[in-house]
């Protein structure tokens, strides 16, 4: 009896022990939530647990060589990282190079998904591609411009680059090619593009460049997010101020390439 008697207080021990073991231990918090409980902390207190928090990773690294990292913590730390110019100093687990390899592979995927095709049928019918290479082949003169307004006038809208995609392109024998012309000219040509570059929003902007093509020396350059033909004409007159494009020949790499 008395034996019972103890093995049932030793169970009630051991249960209260239990419960106020599970009441004392800390809570594992998110990132959010600990980082708005440390908004209304004291600098001071900051300072001294970042230092400890260090001392703690220096001790982890002698026993860990290789962490282990879900995609998560990798989006996390990339996007950590943009919100501080001390990033580097501030990584211990990985190297600053790792990072980086991240945030690119991170476009990657981003532009992968997103240009990823729906089907694999074409995004415009057959018929209207039958109809742009019929007006290209019937009209040699015609550009994606001038195709690209036919084709409105028929209740068809596209883009003249998706139009010179689908032209079959009729090479016309000339006297010069483009290599003999750019070598006899190169004095007197400026090429200009567009090139795209994103922010971390992946929001696209858009970088016009014109450039000397004798000397590769870069004239004039604009960003914009919304490129227009009437922005286009304003940043060509302010390349070429007081009359200086009179001797001048403006070429578009795209455009040489879809002619030769």
């Amino acid at each position: 009896m008395f034996t019972a008697i103890i093995n049932a207080c030793k169970n009630v021990i051991n249960r209260v022990k239990a419960q106020l073991k599970k009441i004392t231990k800390p809570a594992t918090a998110t990132l959010a939530i600990s980082t708005i409980t440390d908004l209304p902390r004291k600098k001071s207190d900051l300072i001294v647990e970042n230092a400890m928090l260090r001392q703690q990773l220096i001790v982890l690294k002698r026993s860990v060589k290789r962490p282990n990292l879900t995609n998560g913590d990798r989006v996390r730390l990339s996007f950590l990282a943009r919100l501080t110019d001390f990033w580097q100093s501030a990584l211990h687990i990985v190297q600053p190079e790792t990072l980086l390899r991240w945030h690119r592979d991170l476009f990657r995927w981003y532009w992968r998904r997103k240009s990823k095709a729906k089907s694999n049928q074409p995004r415009i019918p057959q018929e209207t591609i039958d109809l742009i290479r019929q007006m290209a082949r019937e009209n040699p003169l015609w550009k994606a411009k001038k195709i690209q307004g036919e084709l409105f006038k028929l209740g068809i809208k596209l883009h003249k680059h998706t139009i010179r995609k689908y032209m079959k392109q009729v090479r016309r024998r000339t006297s010069q090619n483009w290599k003999t012309f750019l070598k006899n000219h190169a004095g007197e040509i400026w090429a200009f593009d567009f090139t795209v570059i994103h922010t971390i929003f992946f929001k696209p902007l858009y970088v016009l460049v014109f450039m000397k093509h004798e000397t590769r020396e870069v004239m004039h350059t604009a960003v914009t997010d919304h490129p227009t033909d009437e922005w286009t004409a304003q940043q060509l007159r302010e390349a070429t101020p007081w009359g200086s494009d009179r001797n001048m020949h403006l070429i578009n790499p795209n455009e040489i390439l879809s002619s030769t």
